[in-house]
């Protein structure tokens, strides 16, 4: 039985600026984060991958393989745009179950749409709205399956712009061509695992019992992996937020030990800002730098469970003095973890001597709300008031009434 159609949109947001601007259509598009040779793609166009390039591949690689490699710098806020509005094309067309990322959806079928013809017709009528309503360029690849995990890996089987069917009947053998991390769950420690267990094709993780496959895993998850290959459905427990931060790569005015603590400082304002909207309380901080020409530092600290830029700017402070003197940062990243939810703490001590915080950071966030991101910050951050716009991870999309997206 088909009971899930995934629409997976192909190289999104080399898409989506393809879409916006003509120049760049059918043309090898790279999406960088920052405009430097020192860092990866994003995403490439499908004109770019046919050179090998890909999400990862460090730009120095890119520009030797495809020389007429075009690079454009990411626009985050026009992504989560367009993100939106594909979501409400869709949601003319059939019900979202579930957003799994920026460029992900999963819907469910019912009844008579279960049937191949009717859920064929509802793919196409998906890919239909979407190139009359958008354009010919964002283009999606559809999977239909009798569970979610399966309908990926049915998208992800004809790409660009596919459409593919995946019944119990055509398990396994229509994946028997596919690489063992081609399978959404397997990731290169997994495949690892796999190998030293024997296991190092997909026609030997199909014929492993479910037994083999907890023990493998380690968990239950191998047990539920044994069922979504086989096209079973299984219940999942809802996964809990484990951490807030943010990360940016230094442009090179901004390479110094106090411009890259200005980035820090307007990077943890972005993170709490993000807490106070989930309703969440940090009881740890991390601080990371990478420092040329290849250090790696990072430093934390246990804290009281907060949510408060401004006593968090005391720790950030203190941890940033225990850095490696006269090097120059190129990389930074802050980490919050150890969340708890806000409404089950009934002691903040932080608050205790400052019971008008909660007025003020509410005033802030209302502000931020009204007026948009950067209306009003911690002053410690304005060196970097340009740095640091929003950036956007594929399993999360950015809220951009809390995001900046100044550049």
């Amino acid at each position: 039985m088909l009971r899930y159609l995934f629409v997976d949109f192909n190289a999104y947001f080399a898409s989506v600026e393809q879409q916006l601007h003509p120049e760049l259509r059918d043309k090898p598009v790279g999406i960088v984060a920052v405009m430097t040779d020192r860092t990866c793609l994003i995403t490439a166009s499908y004109q770019a991958r046919r050179y090998g390039l890909k999400t990862g591949t460090p730009v120095r690689e890119a520009r030797k393989r495809c020389p007429e490699l075009i690079l454009v710098e990411a626009h985050p806020a026009v992504y989560v745009e367009m993100h939106h509005r594909l979501l409400e094309i869709i949601e003319g067309c059939i019900p979202i179950t579930q957003v799994c990322s920026i460029d992900e959806v999963l819907c469910e079928l019912h009844g008579r749409e279960q049937e191949p013809a009717r859920a064929i017709a509802i793919a196409k009528k998906i890919k239909d709205a979407i190139r009359r309503e958008v354009g010919q360029y964002i283009t999606c690849s559809i999977g239909i399956a009798p569970n979610p995990f399966l309908a990926k890996t049915a998208s992800d089987l004809e790409k660009p712009d596919g459409l593919t069917i995946l019944t119990e009947q055509d398990i396994p053998d229509r994946l028997l061509h596919l690489q063992l991390q081609d399978l959404c769950g397997i990731g290169p420690r997994m495949a690892m695992r796999l190998y030293h267990a024997g296991i190092r094709t997909v026609a030997e993780l199909y014929r492993a019992t479910r037994h083999q496959l907890r023990n493998i895993w380690g968990s239950i998850e191998g047990e539920r992996f044994y069922e979504h290959l086989r096209g079973n459905c299984t219940d999942r427990t809802p996964t809990k937020r484990s951490s807030v931060g943010h990360s940016h790569v230094l442009e090179p005015a901004m390479r110094t030990e106090e411009r890259a603590f200005a980035v820090l400082h307007r990077l943890m304002q972005k993170a709490t800002a993000r807490m106070r909207r989930y309703g969440v309380l940090a009881r740890r901080i991390t601080v990371e730098c990478t420092f040329l020409p290849t250090l790696e530092w990072s430093a934390e600290m246990r804290i009281p469970p907060t949510n408060d830029p401004f006593m968090l700017g005391a720790v950030l402070r203190s941890l940033w003095e225990q850095r490696p003197r006269h090097r120059m940062p190129f990389h930074v990243r802050i980490r919050f973890t150890e969340l708890t939810q806000a409404h089950l703490q009934l002691e903040l001590p932080l608050f205790a001597s400052y019971p008008q915080r909660h007025r003020l950071l509410a005033a802030i966030d209302a502000i931020i709300l009204r007026h948009g991101p950067g209306a009003v910050y911690i002053a410690t951050a304005h060196p970097a008031r340009s740095s640091a716009p929003m950036r956007i991870a594929f399993n999360a999309i950015p809220d951009p009434s809390i995001e900046d997206d100044s550049q």
